[in-house]
């Protein structure tokens, strides 16, 4: 038999229960309180496709109530169309600090785009259509408009307001490449960090001129639209060049047929400007093989073959780096290694006599060649690094007290 006495407490209990969940529940759906104001302006610094619309939030906004944004191109049209529907607990001025900062109040009004071009595609809308728009609130079936009827018209914008700082920035470091390629031109012998690699060049070139033995130059695997692969052919046009005052005899290993043409091209245009054109051989800059192992071994067959007398590894290099490194160095040449591969360093570091690490490969152009260009590009470089790092120091001594603002300066939107 069933006892109603224990039945009737049951139910009882799980009314109580669940009674503030019912309570709330039926709240949230039948008293809807609209926000106090909506607002619609033209979307600052864009191309003139949206519109920007904003609203306080409500005492209302919960997981199961939305907001519903109809649009229409009169004023006292019918608003049958929505443009946009989003949950109440989302889409707040915070995600848009490029256009309220960085406030603490943004998170008490809510933000949305909207294209009205696409909302109301299929008709045809004049460039300087005034749009107006009607919020709803909606919970299942209750649904409540706020009184208010925003409108904006969307405008094309000439500048980017916001991406003035990046602008600033590019003129000032623009500015100092100037004045120092100006300052190398009148001073050749401007001061340049040593780099102990390329001050080794000539000692290497210098030992394989006495040992009648020639000097191998070896690209990385990437193409020419590396930045790493450009300057290995800028460092080999300076290497061929004191190969053909030294009248030594230069090798080139390729595996890219493009890098193979413009190193061949690279090496004749060292060797026409040394003043010796007959003595460049374009049978010694050659390609070996367009696969990674296949041209590791080919390469290491002609270092244990005629065991040059110096290694040059210039260009980014993948897994063959040490086989390579350690091939040269059981023949006994002398090797430079630079690579912005930073994975392949420690390899280069470990089995090479010299290595340029990083940018130093870039540097090395400038460096050996000792042009007025490239030389003030190189210094404003160093300069602008130097400017970075005392504001970030700052900036980070700023941020500790609680001031922030020098943080946004460098923020691109």
């Amino acid at each position: 038999m069933i006892h109603t006495k224990k039945i009737f407490f049951f139910v009882t209990l799980v009314s109580l229960a669940f009674f503030p969940t019912f309570v709330a529940f039926g709240q949230s759906f039948a008293f809807l309180i609209p926000p106090s104001e909506f607002k619609a302006f033209d979307t600052p610094n864009d191309a003139g496709e949206t519109v920007s619309l904003t609203w306080p939030v409500s005492p209302s906004d919960a997981a199961d109530v939305f907001y519903v944004i109809y649009i229409d191109k009169d004023k006292n049209g019918s608003f049958e169309k929505e443009a946009f529907r989003i949950k109440s607990n989302t889409s707040y001025r915070t995600s848009v600090p490029e256009i309220y900062g960085y406030k603490k109040t943004n998170g008490n009004y809510h933000y949305v785009q909207v294209n009205p071009r696409k909302v109301l595609n299929g008709e045809t809308l004049n460039k300087k259509q005034m749009y107006y728009f009607k919020l709803a609130m909606v919970a299942g079936d209750n649904k409540t408009f706020v009184d208010a009827i925003a409108s904006a018209r969307a405008r094309g914008n000439w500048l980017h307001t916001k991406k003035i700082n990046n602008f600033v920035i590019m003129i000032i470091l623009s500015a100092i490449i100037l004045y120092f390629i100006v300052h190398a031109r009148r001073n050749p012998n401007m001061f340049l960090r040593k780099i102990s690699g390329l001050d080794a060049v000539d000692e290497a070139l210098g030992r394989a001129t006495e040992m009648g033995k020639p000097v191998l130059f070896v690209h990385g695997l990437t193409g020419m639209g590396s930045i790493s692969t450009i300057a290995a052919t800028s460092i080999l046009g300076r290497i061929a060049r004191k190969i053909a005052d030294y009248d030594a005899n230069l090798q080139v290993v390729n595996n890219d047929p493009i890098v193979m043409s413009v190193s061949q091209e690279v090496v004749k245009e060292s060797y026409l400007e040394a003043g010796r054109p007959d003595a460049y051989n374009p049978d010694n800059v050659f390609l070996v093989a367009s696969e990674q192992f296949p041209y590791v071994a080919a390469v290491g067959g002609i270092m244990t073959r005629e065991k040059p007398a110096a290694n040059f590894f210039i260009g980014y290099f993948y897994a063959e780096a040490l086989i390579l490194a350690e091939t040269g160095a059981a023949t006994g040449a002398i090797q430079i290694a630079g690579t912005d591969a930073y994975t392949q360093v420690p390899f280069f570091i470990t089995t090479c006599d010299y290595t340029l690490i990083g940018e130093e490969l870039y540097a090395a152009s400038a460096y050996l060649s000792r042009e007025p260009m490239l030389m003030g590009t190189l210094r404003a470089q160093d300069v602008g690094k130097g400017l970075l790092i005392i504001i970030l120091v700052l900036g980070t001594v700023m941020a500790s007290f609680g001031l922030t603002f020098i943080t946004r300066l460098f923020e691109a939107f």
